[in-house]
């Protein structure tokens, strides 16, 4: 049945936008590459100016985790959030907003004057990575709907992913020795511009997909779960397991985030279906990627460090001695998304049964 006169079609309207989208993908992967590189690459190089931030704005020892937790725990604890935001006002609207607020908050952050200012810059800059994240991925599915074209559309989307870890390693080395460990912020405002402009050319407005309203009460369990915990963890380091401030945030963090898991089985428009994570498959990888990133921010963290406090090495010379390692993950990641997973599969008997 055709959509009344002076009406629009939604379903028409969204299928020539994707194929507007289509016609012009592989500029469009380059935009989102870009995006994402922004992403991806300040994971690392604000972990390499670490020391010269902190020796410049003067904070302690027990503060510097914050500058990566920070960041950290507005992207983890927002990204569902993102997601969803993205569905109800449109992936490119989403991925402008992510990409004007990030930029920004990296502006905020190379002018710290002190530290808290510079935290404060940090969350602002996870919490639109959040929004920013979740798009990027939509619109890379829904521009590459050849099934071989969006095989390799994904492939270099993986290898900007692993190789922007090495370039935020090796940039933010040159940038703290050469400039200052600012640029390492300030140089966002470039990726951000140049992805904005290619977004505003080559992207076409898409419908909302979904217009649900939001979980707040599980986003407030969840965030404050979560910061109850890392605040608690924070806490230990600088005083004592058995200090009661320190009880007193991880059994609130454990209490808001078991709270979180009843609650989305009864709300009515979870932020976490719980159908996500009960799935063996999905649910044996989050478990996965969670004990293996944890331990890699800390290996980033405490490494630079060592690296440049202990031995004496450069911030340049940091970053070239992290490249070993984030070579080799990058391989692992390619054999097993290349050679693994299509011989044997993510489950084989004996396996997460």
């Amino acid at each position: 049945m055709s959509a009344p006169t002076g009406q629009r079609n939604p379903d028409k309207v969204t299928g020539d936008n994707e194929l507007a989208n289509h016609d012009r993908r592989w500029w469009i992967l380059a935009v989102l590459g870009i995006a994402q590189l922004m992403v991806i690459l300040d994971n690392t190089i604000v972990n390499i100016a670490l020391p010269s931030a902190q020796h410049s704005l003067a904070f302690s020892n027990a503060d510097r985790q914050w500058i990566v937790t920070a960041y950290s725990l507005a992207f983890g604890s927002l990204l569902l959030l993102g997601g969803r935001i993205g569905d109800m006002i449109g992936r490119k609207r989403t991925l402008l907003i992510g990409l004007i607020g990030f930029a920004g908050a990296s502006a905020v952050g190379g002018e710290a004057i002190n530290f808290t200012m510079l935290v404060l810059a940090r969350t602002v800059q996870g919490a639109f990575g959040a929004l920013l994240a979740p798009s990027v991925l939509a619109l890379l599915t829904t521009t590459f709907t050849n099934p071989s074209e969006r095989g390799r559309a994904f492939g270099i989307y993986g290898a900007i992913a692993g190789g922007g870890g090495a370039l935020g390693l090796l940039l933010g080395g040159i940038l703290t020795t050469y400039a200052s460990w600012r640029w390492t912020l300030f140089v966002n405002l470039i990726f951000a511009a140049v992805a904005t402009t290619g977004a505003l050319l080559w992207l076409k407005n898409d419908e909302p997909a979904d217009h649900d309203p939001l979980d707040i009460p599980g986003l407030l369990l969840v965030s404050l779960g979560l910061f109850g915990i890392v605040y608690g963890f924070s806490h230990a380091e600088t005083t004592a397991w058995s200090n009661p401030y320190t009880i007193g945030f991880l059994v609130i963090g454990v209490v808001l985030l078991a709270a979180f898991a009843l609650f989305e089985t009864r709300a009515p428009y979870p932020l976490l279906p719980p159908r996500v994570v009960r799935n063996r498959t999905r649910g044996g990888s989050m478990l996965t990627m969670l004990i293996a990133s944890a331990g890699l921010f800390g290996i980033f963290l405490f490494l630079t460090y060592y690296l440049q406090e202990t031995l004496g090495f450069s911030p340049v010379k940091t970053g070239i001695a992290f490249l070993p390692m984030v070579a080799a993950l990058v391989a692992t990641a390619q054999v097993s998304n290349r050679i693994l997973l299509p011989r044997f599969g993510p489950i084989q008997d004996g396996f997460l049964r």
